[in-house]
């Protein structure tokens, strides 16, 4: 069984994206939960514009997306340069740069789970605090966030099942350098490029499966126990 023993490498890479998958997905949330509820219960105009453009990563080729966050998040574009120069934040070929393409890649996945949710909720009911009193942010927090709260979590973790396995906007934002920006998915793909580095995909690929599994079971515990609450409620 000495196949299945993980090298340091294999365990930093491992980290790596567990790191990234967990910025991305909770970096993405605030931001989601706003689009979301605009996307939702918003009326304005250019509001099929903001709907597409939240949803292009789906459609465009990975590679592609990363090759546009270079051009606006290098170190010679325009918001790269800015915030480099202004508060030292760096993304390119760093692995904040990775979490950032993971949570582009993620992000139309947490608003559409988020929306739907929203969506669903029953308006009387919001509708009835605010007859007995409450202001919009007290009907928010106490009416309406209980109740899409397993919509929530459910987009949370489809976030953070995608950012573990994002690679083509990922390596192509940020390259593949091992210690600073391979994740788990571009160790595989550097194992598969190499003589002999079939038992080291498959070990990365066993712990992705694990991995994604978990967040799987883990996210259907949480999203039970928050609808019994909002039931018993």
């Amino acid at each position: 069984m000495d196949w299945l023993e993980l090298s340091d490498a294999e365990w930093t890479a491992i980290l790596l994206s567990l790191r990234v998958a967990t910025v991305a997905m909770v970096a993405s949330l605030p931001f989601a939960l706003g689009v979301a509820m605009l996307l939702a219960r918003g009326r304005f105009w250019g509001k099929t514009a903001l709907n597409g453009l939240v949803h292009m990563p789906l459609i465009l080729p990975p590679v592609v997306t990363g090759f546009l966050l270079l051009l606006l998040f290098g170190r010679r574009g325009p918001i790269g340069a800015f915030l480099a120069e202004n508060f030292g934040l760096v993304f390119s070929f760093r692995w904040t740069g990775a979490a950032l393409a993971c949570a582009v890649m993620a992000f139309p996945l947490m608003v559409r789970s988020i929306r739907l949710s929203i969506e669903s909720v029953d308006r009387k009911l919001e509708d009835a605090a605010t007859t007995l009193g409450a202001g919009p942010l007290w009907v928010f927090f106490t009416v309406t966030l209980p109740l899409i709260l397993p919509g929530i979590i459910a987009g949370m973790v489809l976030a953070f099942a995608k950012a573990m396995g994002e690679f083509g906007a990922t390596i192509t934002f940020v390259s593949n350098i091992p210690g600073e920006t391979q994740t788990l998915s571009a160790a595989i793909y550097t194992f598969t490029q190499v003589p002999g580095g079939d038992a080291g995909a498959m070990r990365l690929t066993i712990i992705s499966v694990i991995i994604s599994m978990a967040a799987l079971m883990l996210s259907e515990l949480l999203a039970n126990a928050a609808a019994k609450r909002t039931i018993a409620a």
